[in-house]
């Protein structure tokens, strides 16, 4: 008689190619999961802090967000030159161990009595910039470990370990702020967050870095600019998301609030309400890659910002009491799975044209260009839900996205795009070709 250890062997057993086969993959996978379990307890801890420990006003909610966004702006061009010169690989793993840090200090603040809405907004800013670099690093990353044809594929797969994280993280997340309270829970994203920065030490990986001589650095930064100029479909690309990310923010900065003020959430429901955000992106990371083969990168993209609008929508004319309960879960849920389809095909895209001696700076160029449009988004949706309403934001966020889904479908340069397009190349890195995908 078998174990059940076979049988269960036996009924998880990879494809002979699956790319979780590969063990270089494989330790990254396993990483991306670990720190986004983590990230669920910071998800709900900071805002819930704010929110309820902190009583911050919407107006208050928008601008530690924009906290949060506002290292993007300031140095993401400047990082992508940087990251052109540099191994990516140490980069994402200082990131993951000083992110850890930043989070620890918020319990410490608490402990101390020194925690205040000007000490949220310093971790905020501390977080965006960490992520400004390492994060993009994480991204380029994937492209040394993975082949260029298979990035949709790695990139649902990743989806699906943050997904995973999403579906029990929330409600342990939940039960952990109940018990501990907000600000101690975040120790437990810290300690997951130096768990993963261990497991990522011991990827081995060979990447091409271009040795620039001294004084180019202006003229490598106009290079990445150019580059991403030159691509039609880049622009298309940082144009539409630039405008969800607007809308997006604008959703984000009142949601907890709409949740625990309006509808009389508590935390613990909050965090439960969450895990329905991780059935959706669940079912997007596992059809995703599915979807994208089928209809093509640039439909899936636009079939995400539908589903981000209508969950939107649906929450703002959410009522009081057990049916606005349900929407707000539903809501997270249409997000989760258009927010899934809308990266695994954008990013797939951007990282498919571009040269690896130029990963950087596009990665850079192409995170500022869309998250310029962020932080005005959480001031405006910080705003309406203060001076209007909620549900002003919320609706300003839907309408807005059906807008974009529209506008989306009806620009040849995403609707068409089929397949992931050739790597543009470059002779010296000088003069890009046009893309004419």
């Amino acid at each position: 008689m078998r174990s059940w250890w076979t049988v269960l062997r036996e009924r998880v057993r990879l494809a002979p190619g699956d790319l979780l086969r590969d063990a270089t993959y494989r330790r990254l996978w396993t990483s991306i999961l670990i720190s986004s379990l983590g990230g669920q307890v910071t998800m709900l801890a900071i805002p819930l802090t704010a929110a309820i420990l902190l009583h911050a006003t919407p107006t208050q909610m928008g601008l530690l967000t924009t906290a949060e966004l506002l290292p993007f702006l300031l140095l993401s061009l400047p990082s992508g030159v940087w990251l052109d010169r540099v191994r990516k690989l140490p980069v994402y793993v200082a990131g993951e161990i000083i992110l850890a840090l930043a989070v620890a200090t918020v319990p410490l603040a608490w402990y101390l009595g020194w925690l205040g809405m000007p000490w949220l907004y310093a971790v905020g800013f501390f977080i965006g910039a960490v992520h400004t670099t390492a994060g993009s690093a994480s991204q380029i990353v994937l492209t040394q470990v993975v082949p260029r044809e298979r990035l949709v594929e790695a990139h649902a797969k990743n989806a699906l370990a943050s997904s995973g994280a999403e579906v029990a993280g929330p409600g342990v997340a939940g039960a952990l702020i109940r018990i501990l309270g907000a600000p101690v829970a975040l120790l437990v994203d810290a300690l997951l967050l130096i768990g993963s920065a261990l497991i990522l030490r011991g990827i081995h990986v060979e990447e091409v870095r271009s040795e620039a001589p001294p004084g180019r650095f202006m003229i490598d930064l106009k290079e990445g600019l150019r580059f991403v100029w030159r691509q039609r479909l880049l622009i298309a690309l940082a144009s539409c998301v630039g405008l969800w990310q607007m809308c997006h923010q604008a959703a984000t900065v009142v949601q907890i609030l709409f949740a625990t003020r309006t509808l009389g959430m508590s935390e613990h429901a909050v965090g439960l309400s969450y895990v329905a955000l991780g059935v959706g992106t669940v079912a997007a990371s596992l059809a995703g890659d599915r979807i994208s083969q089928r209809i093509g990168p640039g439909p899936c993209l636009v079939l995400g910002f539908g589903s981000t609008a209508l969950g939107w929508l649906l929450l703002a004319v959410a009522p009081v009491g057990p049916l606005g309960v349900a929407l707000f879960a539903l809501m997270l849920c249409f997000f989760g799975m258009g927010a899934i389809l809308i990266f695994i095909n954008f990013i797939s895209l951007r990282q498919a044209v571009t040269p690896e001696p130029l990963l950087g700076r596009m990665t850079s160029t192409m995170r500022w260009l869309i998250l310029l449009p962020a932080a005005p988004g959480a001031l405006i949706g910080g705003w309406l839900g203060e001076h209007v309403d909620l549900r002003a934001s919320l609706a300003f966020a839907g309408i807005g996205g059906l807008l974009l889904t529209l506008g989306a479908w009806n620009l040849p340069l995403i609707r068409q795009v089929r397949q992931l397009p050739k790597t543009v190349q470059a002779a010296g890195l000088g003069a890009m070709e046009e893309s004419t995908t």
